[in-house]
């Protein structure tokens, strides 16, 4: 049952606060041993009943396309996937409940090479565990329990699919995106928007002009969650105006810091902010109630 991006991180943050215990296994991505979290060996979570798991994960025919073969995944609403920027720690929840417990949370992520991504089981939908469909990782054997914890460390790019094996047939998959960042030239504007699903390195030039304009709600990072333009540059003396559309609740413009930005926070479709920029730099900003969903933007004045 796809339910929106907010729902799903909202219900991620509760999980995770919930989560005390630490057992399963430990991946290198080039040792493929296990251990616990402190690289020390040790082994996994306490079977249960259920058998080990087989080699069931491995398809006969895999969809080339990763949207087909997300398609029936559950939890899967077909937007752009969590992105996470380098020195992120990631994590992905094991059995959401509104899915009967047999969904990821979220079911697909995008991380740089050289991440950790951790899963942490919540302990609704019965036995699961996360197995590649590669081969590249494996949990091993399933568990029900709340606060097992698995983790591997991703070094190539790629697409990394994979399930819980007892519930493969149902719905439970998911997807590990390793890809580099984007990359505008702007290392500080590059950093701070690597969160937002909507930019894709690209700085949209209007420093020809004496104004400019932002979209607040436009479609991006899992519903109307994004600026558009992300990313603007302009030159001194330019008035930048951002223009509400309505949609995803109410929005406003505030400076990542101690910036000259700082909106009402407002939801009605036609409603505007002016600011003039008047000096060279980098403006970092966010929509504060949607900052985490990567509702972010970036105007460079030069």
């Amino acid at each position: 049952m796809p339910r929106s991006s907010t729902r799903r991180r909202f219900l991620a943050s509760t999980a995770l606060s919930t989560l005390a215990v630490t057992a399963g296994c430990v991946s290198s991505g080039n040792s493929g041993q296990s251990g616990s979290s402190n690289g020390t060996a040790t082994d996994t979570a306490t079977p249960t009943d259920t058998a080990t798991p087989t080699d069931t994960a491995t398809p006969s025919s895999t969809p080339d396309s990763l949207d087909d073969w997300l398609a029936d995944a559950n939890g899967y609403d077909g937007g752009e996937p969590q992105r996470h920027g380098p020195r992120a720690r990631p994590t992905v929840m094991v059995g959401e409940p509104t899915d009967d417990g047999l969904a990821f949370d979220p079911p697909v992520i995008e991380v740089p090479p050289m991440t950790n991504v951790r899963w942490d089981w919540t302990g609704h939908g019965g036995q699961q565990n996360v197995v590649a469909l590669d081969g590249t990782f494996d949990s091993g054997r399933t568990n029900a329990q709340l606060g097992t914890g698995y983790h591997y460390f991703f070094e190539e790019t790629g697409e990394y699919r994979y399930v819980s094996e007892p519930h493969r047939d149902e719905g439970m998959k998911g997807a590990v995106i390793v890809k580099e960042p984007p990359s505008s030239g702007y290392p500080k504007v590059d950093e701070w928007l690597v969160g937002a699903g909507n930019f894709d390195g690209t700085v949209v030039d209007r420093t020809d002009a004496d104004t400019a304009t932002v979209t607040a709600g436009a479609e991006g990072n899992g519903g109307h969650f994004g600026f558009a333009p992300p990313a603007l540059k302009v030159s001194t003396g330019t008035t930048v105006s951002w223009e509400w559309t309505g949609d995803g609740g109410a929005h406003n413009v505030v400076s990542k810091d101690d910036g000259p930005l700082d909106s009402e926070l407002v939801a009605e479709d036609g409603s505007a902010y002016e600011h003039t920029f008047e000096e060279t730099g980098s403006y970092l900003y966010h929509c504060a109630p949607h900052r985490a969903l990567g509702m972010r933007g970036a105007v460079v004045v030069e």
